[in-house]
């Protein structure tokens, strides 16, 4: 339909407002819309916001800097559920009034060409006046009066119509003529831990230690809870478990992912179920539910939220396998289709089909995963989604979110954009991204470009590793490519996270060009002595915990859509900054990305992105060596792989004028439509 006045481009909207748009609460989201009119007279426009429980809140918009006929406002929702918005426009009478009288003064006109504008003047703050509240009345009626006053020069009674105060007051109570409506847009906001989060990875079994003679010892639920007192002394807000269900007999894999196990072989945990039991059981040697709770209770007592891996396979001897032949593919030969990933295969594992009898599938689903949530579990990762119906997964999620809205799910879909985005679409919280395998400055600076894009669709979580991920650059690049990733995923987003090992930099493959960790813990136990590879000093953790302290310390590095890229003029040397538009935080990071070598550049820093004027200097605060600097324009950056990576800079406070403009600049010209 079409309006008194186009509204176009309205952000953030996915899909055509048929699903709702991603958010937190605290989270600055920009506003905007391209709205335009026929002639030359002005036009504005209204962010008209609705809050969960119907209260309704109205902002003047405004003008885009960088792109002409766009508006902008922004929206910070503090409360949980979903948001509404639209933006109206309407006819601004005042502006084109002050812009004609202020171009027919400049054009020489006298008292008698200007009577007609002086009388409709006149007449417009009378109208503002009526509707305005009694301060803001009485300043336009005073307007209004002077303007009309022949008695005045000609200029006295102008300029009280075109007055910085009359202005002010007009911004706040604006004059609307013609208000046309814009289509209603949707928001679902999340809590906070959905978007700002620290995840750590391990693996509950492995947390036994040793015995006299040096073998591993299944861990059990006493001995994992011990180890989360390390995992929260680092700053981490969640800790992330495998699959902690019963482990397949049969066709179960041994050391290194062989066909051949030994008696003592454990398995891998995304081979679940047994004869112990499914996917609502314990594996009889971590503990059984009431173990489980005890050890949820230390965790919530650390601040440590416990998110458990949602695995939809089966092992061959899983219940499901006996009882519902049906939730499989069944081959000609009578046998259940194991999961296959040419050339991989995965003979310990049946994957579920969804058609067969979806209502059985689905309902059985729902019960599992709602004797986790009924247990206390408020956050899963999700095991390999892309490779079940997306349809599947809105139904699921929301079916969990209609009693349990503060379930988080995170997607582990290292797959091709469009189902990337699409299950991001279909509800999932967060996703895995292709972060890894983003090494070079010019792979970083598109890759975070690209999700700034789409923050209004997904959250990215960047994992430096997993058990099934160890890129070459951690196992070419020595310790220092370990905190150079850690840094970038510590600070690109507001969400990152770490593999349990990382800290004690593990790298070995286990063939050459392999991804695969040698001795994978996805196949045996690791029991890691993490103590001791601090008291020698061959431990990352001291930076990790450092990391996360700067995480917490600094709301710029809170928040994913606000981040520029400053020029460097060494490729090897990659800069960028955060400025959080509610406190006016700002942080510069500059990282060396190669681990091997010194590496050195002219930094350019883009004063309007961090707030600070033209050729201004200002102070920096090194976080991460606690040096303090004065920085200009051009700066010169030298770093020293075995001493410091990266300088994690915090820069002056933005001043408030400013913090809307940045946030607004922070939409990007394109738009990657999912």
């Amino acid at each position: 339909m079409i309006g008194r006045f186009g509204i176009d481009d309205v952000r953030p909207q996915v899909s055509g407002r048929t699903l709702p748009a991603k958010a937190v609460v605290g989270e600055v989201v920009p506003v905007s819309a391209l709205v335009w009119r026929e002639g030359h007279d002005a036009v504005a426009a209204t962010l008209v916001t609705e809050a969960p429980d119907g209260t309704r809140s109205a902002a003047l918009m405004q003008q885009e800097v960088y792109r002409p006929d766009y508006v902008h406002a922004l929206i910070v929702p503090h409360v949980e559920g979903t948001w509404r918005f639209r933006v109206d426009a309407w006819s601004d009478v005042m502006a084109t009034w002050r812009n004609a009288v202020s171009k027919k003064l400049a054009a020489g006109q006298g008292e008698a060409e200007l009577a007609n504008d002086i009388a409709h003047g006149v007449e417009l703050f009378d109208r503002a006046a009526a509707n305005a509240p009694a301060g803001a009345a009485e300043v336009l009626s005073q307007a209004s009066s002077t303007l009309g006053d022949t008695s005045l020069p000609l200029a006295t009674r102008l300029n009280a119509g075109l007055a910085k105060e009359v202005t002010d007051v007009l911004a706040e109570h604006p004059l609307r003529e013609q208000v046309t409506r814009g289509p209603i847009c949707e928001i679902l906001v999340e809590r906070r831990e959905a978007l700002v989060n620290s995840w750590y990875e391990l693996f509950p079994r492995s947390t036994g230690g040793r015995d006299a003679a040096g073998n591993p010892i299944h861990g059990t639920w006493e001995t994992t809870s011990k180890a989360l007192d390390r995992v929260a002394a680092m700053g981490f807000d969640t800790v992330y478990f495998p699959p902690i269900h019963p482990i397949g007999e049969v066709n179960r894999k041994g050391r290194n992912n062989t066909l051949t196990p030994d008696p003592q072989d454990v398995g891998s945990p995304w081979a679940v179920g047994s004869a112990d039991g499914g996917h609502d059981a314990f594996h009889p040697l971590l503990g059984g539910e009431e173990e489980f709770l005890a050890m949820l209770s230390h965790a919530r007592e650390l601040g440590l939220e416990v998110a458990l891996d949602f695995a939809l396979q089966a092992a061959p001897d899983h219940p499901w396998a006996r009882e519902h032949p049906e939730f499989f593919t069944v081959l000609d030969d009578g046998t259940i289709a194991y999961a296959e990933n040419p050339p991989k295969k995965y003979q310990d594992i049946y994957p579920i089909n969804f058609d067969n009898d979806p209502e059985g599938v689905y309902a059985e689903i729902y019960r599992v995963l709602m004797y986790w949530v009924g247990l206390g579990i408020k956050t899963f990762r999700v095991d390999n989604p892309h490779t079940k119906p997306v349809n599947f997964w809105h139904w699921l999620i929301n079916a969990v979110h209609e009693t349990n809205p503060e379930v988080i799910f995170l997607a582990e879909a290292f797959t091709r954009p469009p189902r990337m985005f699409g299950l991001s679409k279909a509800g999932f919280s967060q996703s895995y991204t292709h972060f890894t395998w983003k090494t070079s400055k010019a792979e970083l600076i598109d890759f975070a470009g690209l999700l700034v894009d789409v923050a209004d669709v997904s959250r990215p979580n960047l994992f430096v590793n997993t058990p099934d991920i160890l890129h070459a650059s951690l196992v070419t690049g020595g310790k220092a490519a370990f905190a150079i990733r850690a840094t970038l995923a510590a600070t690109l987003s507001p969400l990152w996270g770490v593999y349990s090992g990382f800290e004690l930099y593990e790298n070995v493959p286990v063939a050459p060009d392999s991804e695969e960790y040698m001795d994978s813990e996805k196949y045996e136990l690791r029991p890691r002595d993490f103590a001791a590879a601090l008291g020698r000093g061959e431990s990352l953790e001291p930076y990790l915990t450092l990391l996360n302290a700067i995480r917490r310390g600094n709301p710029a590095l809170q928040q994913l859509r606000q981040l520029h890229f400053h020029d460097a003029s060494n490729d090897q040397v990659l800069a960028y900054s955060k400025v959080d538009a509610v406190s006016g935080n700002a942080v510069l990071v500059v990282v060396n990305l190669d681990p091997w070598a010194t590496q050195e550049a002219m930094v350019r820093i883009d004063a309007e992105a961090i707030g600070v004027g033209a050729g201004e200097s200002y102070p920096v605060h090194d976080l991460v060596t606690g040096a303090d600097y004065t920085w200009s324009t051009d700066n010169f950056v030298r770093l020293v792989p075995e001493a410091n990576v990266a300088h994690i800079f915090r820069l002056p406070d933005v001043d408030k004028r400013l913090r809307a403009s940045l946030a607004f600049r922070a939409i990007p010209d394109h738009d990657y439509r999912p």
